[in-house]
Parts: C-alpha cells; sequence; structure tokens
C-alpha cells in the first residue's frame, strides 16, 4: 500500500475516532447528570485504573500507548463532569468577582520591597508604581509580613534571574501565602563594585552583597580572589561598607545605593551576563485580572499515581496554554512531597474552556492554588 493509501485510510479511521469520542463525550455528560443527582464523587480512581488495565490488555503491543491515550480522555471526561456538577465552584468566583483595573500610574498606594534606597527591589518598584509610597523591608518575609498586616497594598519582589535563577526563599513564601501575583516587571541589572572614596580597587579583600548579587558577579569575585560575606540585600551591603568606612572592604550593589551611601564606583558592569536581568513580581491579597493579563501562575500538589504530573500538563497543552516555568518545591514537614509552582501564557477570562479546566483541576488535585492571571 503506498503513502497516498495509506493516509486515505487514516482519514477514514480518524473520522471514526472522532464520532466514536464525541459519543463517549455525550456518555461523560449522562454520568455527570446521574452523579449530581445522586452527589456522588466525580473522581472515582478504583473506577479509572480498572478502565486503564482493560483497554492496555485489549491492545496488545500498543498497550502503554492506548493506557496514555484514555488517561487524557478521561481527564477531559472530568473536566466536563466537573463543569455540569460544580458550576458554581470557589475558583470560578474568585476569577470573575477580581478586579480589572491596576492602576500604577496614579494609584494611591503603598508598596513593601527589600532593601534600604537604591536596591534593585527599590527601582523595581519606582518602576511599576511611580506615584507610590515605598516600604522598604528588611528581608523577604518582611514584605509578606507587611502586605498581610495591611501595612501595604502590593509587595514587589524578585522571583528569577536570567544567569542566577530562581530566588528559592520568594518562592517558599509564594506558597507559603498564596497571595495572588498582579503584575511583573523585568529588570536590567548591573552589578557596580563600590566603595568609601579613598579606596582604591587593589585595595580590596572583602566584597558583601546579598547572596544573588555574589552569584551574579562570582566570575569577577573569583577572578580577583576577594572574599565574599552575604548580607539582607546589594543596598544593605552599600550601607554597611560606608558605616564601616574600612579600606578593604567593598560592597556589589547599584550605582543608584552607591550616590546615595556616598561610595565611590570602582568597577561597573561586573556581573557574570552582559544581559542580567530579574523578572520582579507584584503581590497582593486581593485578586485583579486587567484586560491585557497574559500570564497565569499555579502551584498543586498531585495524587500519587503514575504519569500525574503528565496528565496535568497534557490538559494545560489540550487547551493552548504555553507553559513557561515550572519549580518543584518541597513541602515542609513531609518526607519527599512536592508542591509545583507552574507559569502558563494565557488568560482565564478570554475563554470559558479554560476557565472550566482550572476548575476542574482545583477541584480534583490534592492541593491546588490559583495564584494569579497577570
Amino acid at each position: 500500500m503506498d503513502l497516498k493509501n495509506i493516509r486515505q485510510e487514516i482519514d477514514q479511521i480518524d473520522e471514526q475516532i472522532a464520532e466514536l469520542f464525541k459519543r463517549r463525550m455525550d456518555c461523560s455528560v449522562a454520568v455527570a447528570e446521574s452523579k449530581k443527582e445522586t452527589k456522588t464523587p466525580i473522581l472515582n480512581e478504583e473506577r479509572e485504573e480498572q478502565v486503564l488495565d482493560r483497554v492496555e490488555a485489549l491492545s496488545g503491543d500498543y498497550g502503554k500507548y492506548t493506557r496514555l491515550l484514555y488517561g487524557t480522555m478521561m481527564a477531559l471526561s472530568r473536566e466536563l463532569q466537573y463543569a455540569i456538577i460544580n458550576g458554581d465552584s470557589e475558583l470560578k468566583y474568585t476569577i470573575e468577582n477580581a478586579e480589572s483595573v491596576l492602576d500604577r500610574e496614579n494609584g494611591d498606594y503603598r508598596i513593601a520591597c527589600l532593601g534600604a534606597a537604591g536596591s534593585n527591589s527599590h527601582i523595581a518598584a519606582a518602576k511599576f508604581f511611580p506615584n507610590a509610597q515605598i516600604s522598604l523591608e528588611k528581608n523577604f518575609d518582611k514584605v509578606f509580613e507587611a502586605v498581610e498586616a495591611d501595612r501595604c497594598d502590593f509587595g514587589v519582589l524578585p522571583v528569577e534571574n536570567s544567569s542566577a535563577g530562581s530566588v528559592s526563599r520568594v518562592y517558599d513564601l509564594i506558597l507559603k501565602y498564596r497571595y495572588f501575583i498582579v503584575g511583573e516587571t523585568d529588570l536590567p541589572i548591573e552589578h557596580c563594585l563600590c566603595a568609601i572614596p579613598q579606596t582604591d580597587i587593589s585595595n580590596i579583600e572583602l566584597v558583601i552583597s546579598h547572596e544573588q548579587g555574589l552569584s551574579q558577579c562570582s566570575l569577577f569575585i573569583s577572578e580577583n580572589g576577594f572574599e565574599k560575606k552575604k548580607c539582607g540585600s546589594t543596598s544593605a551591603a552599600a550601607q554597611t561598607v560606608a558605616a564601616e568606612k574600612r579600606i578593604n572592604w567593598a560592597a556589589i550593589c547599584t550605582k543608584q545605593a552607591a550616590d546615595e551611601y556616598g561610595l565611590k564606583v570602582l568597577d561597573k558592569n561586573i556581573q557574570n551576563n552582559d544581559n542580567n536581568c530579574t523578572r520582579f513580581i507584584v503581590i497582593s491579597k486581593k485578586a485583579i485580572i486587567t484586560k491585557r493579563a497574559n500570564k497565569i501562575s499555579l502551584c498543586f500538589t498531585l495524587n500519587n499515581r503514575p504519569g500525574s504530573l503528565y496528565t496535568v500538563l497534557s490538559r494545560f497543552a489540550s487547551h493552548g496554554f504555553d507553559l513557561t516555568k515550572i519549580e518543584s518545591r518541597p513541602i515542609p514537614d513531609s518526607r519527599f512531597d512536592y508542591l509545583f509552582y507552574l507559569d502558563f501564557i494565557g488568560n482565564v477570562r478570554e475563554s470559558e474552556n479554560n476557565r472550566r479546566m482550572l476548575c476542574a483541576l482545583s477541584e480534583e488535585l490534592p492541593e491546588f492554588s490559583f495564584l494569579g492571571n497577570y
């Protein structure tokens, strides 16, 4: 049989499969209506395992492929059932009642961020909210605490650097507090080596900075044989060097922090990567989804079943969501159990199907949090 004839046969088979799939989904609707009347749970793992075992056995050499196919079909079936049975889920209510306006330019907001004046977080906060009142906090925990206590409306936090990777502590706090992410901004990071005015670069023995600053300038530090010391922020490093007045100490910080604390720039652009950039997010206790929102953040745990992560990710793919980040974090006080943090491209208000899928997952997974669409 030549390729043309094979493809014709495939087309005919696909037509039959599509028709059978429609019939199967019609049965899912009938199942949902029955479960709604009897208040039967949607997910029946024992039943699903029986179906998967049976179709795998029926498929001979293609059993594993069939099992994968049917796992996806049953996930889509559950999604349809959730839409019928749980049409007014908590997540649906959150999405539909989220505020739609974030007035960055004119809003009378109070903003919390890390560090002292001139820190990268301070610069990012002022960039996103140019007219806001900014509260400078000692560490990431204090930023969340300021929002928790309603001292501030929003927090601005770094989550990822193009060369040093994720800011782990911030992700841990995101997963602890489960506040909404309502915005983000990228900031080019240019690190400078700064010291008191009478210092020359040949005098320097110790450099001080936030751990991200030290990581992002690791090559420069290694090449010069400097000792290094961590502190709470790059601007705090500038404050320390200015206060101690030691000729052999230098801070890795911004040019703005050096100006703020009267330091001299000994060298600039000392980061490992010339295109060094950090992504900052804006957190809030209330959901805000603007019309231009195009990124969705979620976190969840998984059922203890083979292929469970693949099954979840395949559902996002079937709805056209483009995965941009996946991060796993250990759950405190557990043994090898993890929370998964995901970023996707998409808008939950553009499509009823998108909302339906997220609502289904929120009901189905052991733990699920919608962290925002921004």
